[in-house]
């Protein structure tokens, strides 16, 4: 596969500064590297990001997650692998993810439940997690950004 262009923020470097500049603001946020990571996972699985899923998965692999909670990610609703707050952060990140769908867009009792595991600083540090992969996600798959091809 060839990309359809060079990538955005490579032609606007600004704009890769300003993305690197969040993720760092994010990462200050206090939200643990595992959560982030399962979340950024979770969403390049939900958007057929391949550029991101394999990244993801690559770095929970390189800081020691296990082969059962990777693959898990993708059934984590019915797989044992996971905490009560990774939970909570994995259905905010569906039901952040997946817009629009019927009813609320994100639902208060999925809200409720992540807000019952995360203090406010992590809580913002998580939705704008979700928010920033999902930009990611949405760059390189309108771009056919192929695995391998990222340099930054």
């Amino acid at each position: 596969m060839e990309a359809r262009m060079t990538h955005p923020v490579s032609v606007l470097p600004d704009a890769l500064k300003a993305l690197l500049d969040l993720s760092r603001a994010i990462r200050a946020g206090g939200l643990d590297e595992t959560t982030a990571g399962l979340v950024e996972l979770r969403a390049s699985q939900l958007n057929g990001c391949s550029v991101c899923v394999d990244l993801h998965a690559g770095d929970l692999r390189k800081n020691g997650e296990s082969d059962e909670r990777l693959f898990g990610v993708a059934a984590w609703r019915e797989s044992p692998y996971f905490s009560d707050a990774e939970r909570a952060a994995l259905a905010l990140t569906e039901a952040a993810t997946l817009l629009p769908h019927p009813g609320e867009p994100v639902p208060d009792e999925v809200w409720a439940e992540a807000a019952k595991h995360f203090d406010e600083r992590r809580l913002a540090a998580l939705v704008l997690d979700i928010a920033s992969i999902n930009l990611w996600n949405r760059l390189n798959v309108t771009i056919k950004e192929p695995v391998g091809n990222w340099t930054g």
